[in-house]
């Protein structure tokens, strides 16, 4: 039997790269999920790749109303949902205090705090007693990355979301975790960079070396399985040991 076997699992940005992998392994470990994505075709790509147990969702994580029709899916497929992977987020990393614009933090913020919440407080009606909540935050948020200001402070605010809500849903035994990837190398934002770039990044990993999508999709999986069970309001930081030393 799998680790999920008969859970339903809500997934958010779950067409590439951590959260697509996340999606494979969950339905692996036989949970049923939802994955949502901004662009049909490439949902489709993914609900394809998945191949079984799998609905894709249009919906952008920003967007109450798209939030909203996920859900009353997730109701109308399966009547509740016991995980949910809010994943959906992302941001600019290179912009230094003198070149941040008004639009930059409006869509960062949008994105990651604002997105998030409401990805978590609208599932809450269909989500089961000790079901199991994972935000994705970052390792941005623990060091001081220069250009990374925006995307760090959104990211901060993710992880004490799950702070503070471990608290708000305790009486539910719900509980509420984060987990901060460090570079990930088969990922969008590094899969395009540049030797000279790569080298650096990989220069600060101990491990010496980027990490995988995969390994954040086990680390997830913990998170939302029994073998977390006494696990919450953690930051589960999986980064190669970059921003521990």
């Amino acid at each position: 039997m799998g680790k999920l076997e008969g859970k339903v699992a809500v997934i958010t940005g779950g067409t590439s790269g951590m959260a697509l992998a996340t999606a494979k392994l969950f339905v692996e470990e036989g949970a049923y999920v939802f994955i949502t994505g901004r662009r049909q075709e490439v949902l489709d790509e993914a609900v394809k790749a998945i191949g079984r147990n799998v609905t894709g969702v249009r919906a952008d994580s920003a967007n109450l109303a798209d939030l909203d029709r996920l859900y009353e899916k997730v109701k109308s497929v399966k009547g509740h949902n016991d995980i949910v992977f809010a994943s959906a987020g992302g941001g600019e990393v290179d912009k230094p205090i003198g070149l941040i614009s008004e639009k930059l933090v409006d869509d960062t913020l949008n994105l990651n705090v604002r997105g998030t919440l409401f990805t978590v407080q609208k599932a809450l009606p269909l989500m089961r007693e000790g079901g199991s909540i994972i935000l994705n935050a970052s390792n941005a948020h623990l060091k001081g990355y220069a250009g990374a200001s925006v995307y760090a402070a959104a990211k901060a605010a993710v992880r004490s979301f799950a702070r503070s809500w471990t608290n708000d849903l305790k009486d539910r035994k719900i509980r509420v975790n984060s987990i901060s990837p460090g570079a990930i190398g088969d990922t969008a934002a590094f899969a395009q960079i540049s030797q000279e770039l790569t080298d650096f990044f990989v220069s600060l990993v101990p491990l010496g070396r980027f990490g995988l999508s995969k390994e954040i999709a086990a680390a997830v999986l913990y998170l939302a399985s029994d073998d977390s069970r006494f696990t919450t309001a953690i930051d589960l930081v999986v980064d190669g040991g970059m921003s521990q030393v």
